[in-house]
């Protein structure tokens, strides 16, 4: 059989959404190492947490689409900051972290080449406590830069059979990332410029005929963003800035002498959707299926 690129490029007229760069001068770096706490930042990637919308607000799949949790290898964050209040905006509460950025392309972006590629259970961020300002923070924002996992789809060949299949995706959710050569999964895509927002690239997971990566550019601003004090304190429009709630505050007092561990913990629970052409809740893209969300469906923060 001819497992051709035409078909699986079908896959995806990807709305990965718009990352836009946050407005804001990152903190200094610390010139010298420095003792004491450390503040550190993990990801946790959960199928099972509450599915939001753009207003932090429960949502179930719409009538007529299909959905299914997406198994994230890996993550990337391009800012953090914790704020004091619901009423503080992007930029002015403390931001702890902003990713390296670059000109190298020609406009100012992300340096991909140094982005923290983040798996379950790791740090994405690991500096000294004393960079967080004294206060108290109920909420804490993270715009996401990069995604990498794994879904789950079908491809029927007249006269040949039904292919239950998986594949990768790599998605650039940035607001402009500069890229030399990444995998997508085990195969390399060489790019060697910037690349705005929704630049992605798709690898099918033993295939029955060996493909190359496919590429593209999806259209900006169909990613949910969950921002559950949007009334108050909304996200610049076509940003990826996700903002979650701790259960209790967090205080930061000063006089800490051991780690402050928080797990960040988003929300995949049927986080990649499409429009459902079959109604069977299996995604199958060359019979018509088309994505229409990809983004995250909460965050949780926790110290743990």
């Amino acid at each position: 059989m001819r497992y051709t690129s035409v078909a699986l490029l079908t896959l995806f007229t990807l709305a990965l959404g718009a990352c836009k760069e946050e407005e804001v001068t990152p903190p200094a770096p610390n010139p010298t190492p420095v003792s004491g706490p450390r503040l550190q930042l993990k990801f946790r990637f959960d199928s099972t947490q509450v599915r939001l919308n753009g207003f932090g607000q429960p949502t179930d799949v719409p009538a007529g689409h299909g959905a299914q949790h997406p198994r994230f290898n890996v993550m990337t964050a391009h800012y953090v900051e914790f704020a004091p209040t619901a009423l503080t905006l992007p930029g002015q509460g403390a931001v702890v972290y902003h990713a390296p950025e670059t000109t190298a392309g020609g406009d100012n972006a992300i340096d991909f080449s140094q982005a923290v590629l983040t798996g379950e259970g790791d740090a994405f961020l690991n500096i000294p406590l004393s960079q967080l300002p004294v206060g108290t923070y109920p909420y804490l924002r993270v715009s996401i830069g990069y995604q990498n996992f794994n879904i789950d789809f079908r491809h029927v060949v007249q006269g040949v059979g039904t292919f239950n299949l998986q594949g990768t995706i790599a998605s650039f959710i940035g607001f402009n990332t500069h890229i030399g050569t990444f995998n997508v999964n085990q195969q390399p895509v060489t790019v060697n410029d910037d690349k705005l927002q929704g630049f992605w690239a798709f690898e099918v997971l033993n295939p029955p005929v060996p493909i190359a990566p496919i590429v593209g550019q999806a259209p900006p601003g169909a990613t949910t963003v969950p921002n559950p004090i949007f009334d108050s304190s909304p996200i610049p429009g076509g940003s990826c800035l996700v903002t979650g709630v701790f259960a209790e505050p967090l205080v930061i007092t000063g006089n800490e002498t051991e780690d402050v561990v928080i797990k960040v913990s988003i929300s995949t629970n049927n986080s990649f959707e499409w429009v459902d052409v079959a109604g069977d809740d299996v995604f199958e893209p060359a019979a018509g299926d088309q994505v229409v969300d990809m983004g995250t469906r909460g965050m949780i923060p926790t110290v743990e």
